[in-house]
Parts: structure tokens; C-alpha cells; sequence
């Protein structure tokens, strides 16, 4: 859940959890509102809080038995000092909210739309909930490639977007930085094929529409059986992760860049027909298109659903 305002420069958002109406005596004390207030600058175990407010360890103890009661705060960690464990407590959300009517139908907040099933669990409370991989441009892998599809990746990023409230941090790495425990603890985006995208190609053999090396890279179907061996053809893909089950992965990338450009002008421009899933079989969200080059400049601008 979300606080949203719109301010001078633009839309504000702010994480917030939600509390029963009957937890809110919960906050009604001005020394629980100064402890929520140094929590909310970082964690801090109850005698720390108290030593800071210089009341009683015990009133500081009172008021954390109910505020963790209420979901408000949490602990953190955990910490060894002078013999015994201490809890480090901090804000479960900057911001309680207290909802005593119910959630109205809104298609647009701010002009943020809500999230389509299709990019669940990617986006999750206009949060992107997930880590963006692409392909370094400098020379790497197997074959000594360079990535242009970064620079198509940012057409992907800007749709991304316009489904998005809240962007806390940094959410994309070169497939060159990206670790085990980035790969295994995320949700992730894949922009690129296996020999640009070091990540597409771990990923690659457990894909329904995967890229065949034997094959020169070409595009093969497991759901059709077809072949598509065009450079200017590419696949998106969204499957449970390969590298923790839990979590889910989205594969935009073609066999080369142009087809890594026709993949995402399908996802801007087709997006309703992207979503229902392969023709041969709906419920497998792997589809391959083609792109088309419509007025002969060399430059991929409109792309066309082969499966």
C-alpha cells in the first residue's frame, strides 16, 4: 500500500502499512510517536531509544511491545552486547495508514496505471518488484560480444514505468555485474539473447521458446517444434526462474539486437496480444515474433506474431 500526493514538481509516493482501527491507541502516546520518529532514521535497540528519548527503559520497552503488536514495527536483527541478544527494531513502513471505508475501482492514480496480471509478480504495488538485467557493451562471453540492446532496453524501461508509483532504488545490472545471490533472491527482466546477456544464456535451456547454439542461435519452439532462424526474429517469455522456483523471469531478447527490438515493440505496441499467451497453447507465455522493417531505412519498426 501507498500514500500518493501530487507535488510541485511531480507525483510523491511513500510505502505505508495498514493497521486495525483498534491498534491505532497504539500511536496515541507522544513518546511512541518519538520512537516511531528515531526508528524511522534507523534501526535501534529499546535501551538505545531510551538512552536517546532519556525516559525509562521500561515506558520504551511498553510502548514497543505494542507498536510490534500492531504490525507497526519489526525487528530487523539481532545482536550480541554485553551477554546478552539485543533486538533492533525498526519501521515495518514510513507511514500507517487506518482505513475505515472500503478501496474504490481506480484504473489510474496520478495517471499511473494499475498493472496488468501479465507483469505480476514483476510489478507489485506500483513497485517494481524485480531485478533488470542487460548486456554489458563491452566484449564478453563465449563469443567477445557487445550489447546493443541496453539502448532497446530503455524503450521497455519507459513502459515499464507508467505502471510504477514507487522506485526506491536502483534495479538494473549489467549481466557482468549481477551476482548468484542477485540471480537466486530476485525476481528478473532479461534484455537480450544468450550471447549478449550471460544471464539469458543460463536461463536459456529451461525456456519453453529457447535459442539453439547448434542452430546458430536460431529460435526453437518446443511448444510448436518450429524453427525460426531469422536474425530479426525474437521471443518473450515469462516463466518461473530456473534459479529459484519461488521467483519468476521475463525474457525479452532476440537472436541479435534487431530481434531483441522487434520482442520489445511487441511489448509496446501489441501488448494486449503479447499476453495471451503462445497460440499453440494459452497457458505457456512464450511467444516469438518477427520483426518488419516498414520503410526500408534498415531499422526494425513494427514486428509481427509468428507463435
Amino acid at each position: 500500500m501507498f500514500l500518493a500526493e501530487r507535488g510541485k514538481d511531480g507525483f510523491l509516493s511513500l510505502p505505508a502499512v495498514e493497521i486495525k482501527p483498534e491498534n491505532a491507541k497504539s500511536l496515541s502516546s507522544g513518546l511512541a510517536v518519538r520512537i516511531l520518529q528515531l526508528l524511522a532514521e534507523k534501526p535501534m535497540y529499546p535501551i538505545e531509544l531510551a538512552n536517546s528519548l532519556k525516559v525509562h527503559e521500561q515506558k520504551v520497552y511498553y510502548h514497543i511491545r505494542n507498536l510490534e503488536r500492531a504490525g507497526v514495527i519489526r525487528v530487523v536483527k539481532q545482536e550480541g552486547r554485553q551477554g546478552a541478544v539485543a533486538k533492533y527494531y525498526g519501521l515495518e513502513k514510513p507511514a500507517v495508514v487506518v482505513r475505515f471505508g472500503q478501496m474504490q475501482d481506480a484504473h489510474k492514480l496520478f495517471g499511473v496505471r494499475t498493472s496488468p496480471e501479465f507483469l505480476e509478480p514483476f510489478i507489485k504495488d506500483g513497485r517494481l518488484n524485480a531485478l533488470i538485467i542487460v548486456g554489458s557493451p563491452d566484449p564478453h562471453g563465449p563469443e567477445k560480444a557487445r550489447s546493443k540492446d541496453g539502448y532497446y532496453g530503455m524503450d521497455l524501461a519507459l513502459f515499464l514505468g507508467t505502471f510504477l508509483s514507487y522506485v526506491p532504488k536502483s534495479n538494473v545490472k549489467l549481466d557482468t555485474d549481477a551476482r548468484e545471490e542477485d540471480l537466486k533472491q530476485n525476481n528478473l527482466i532479461l534484455i537480450g539473447g544468450p550471447v549478449v546477456n550471460r544471464v539469458t544464456w543460463l536461463a536459456n535451456p529451461k525456456l519453453p521458446a529457447r535459442f539453439e547454439r547448434e542452430q546458430h542461435w536460431a529460435i526453437q519452439s518446443t511448444i510448436s517444434g518450429t524453427s525460426y532462424p531469422s536474425d530479426e526474429c525474437g521471443l518473450v517469455v515469462k516463466a518461473k526462474s530456473p534459479f529459484n522456483p519461488d521467483k519468476s523471469i521475463l525474457v525479452v531478447a532476440g537472436k541479435r539486437y534487431s530481434g531483441t527490438r522487434a520482442a520489445i515493440i511487441a511489448f509496446l505496441r501489441h501488448f494486449d496480444e503479447l499476453t495471451k499467451g503462445n497460440m499453440h497453447d494459452r497457458t505457456v507465455k512464450a511467444r516469438v515474433v518477427e520483426g518488419i522493417d516498414l520503410d526500408s531505412d534498415g531499422i526494425i519498426d513494427e514486428s509481427e506474431f509468428r507463435e
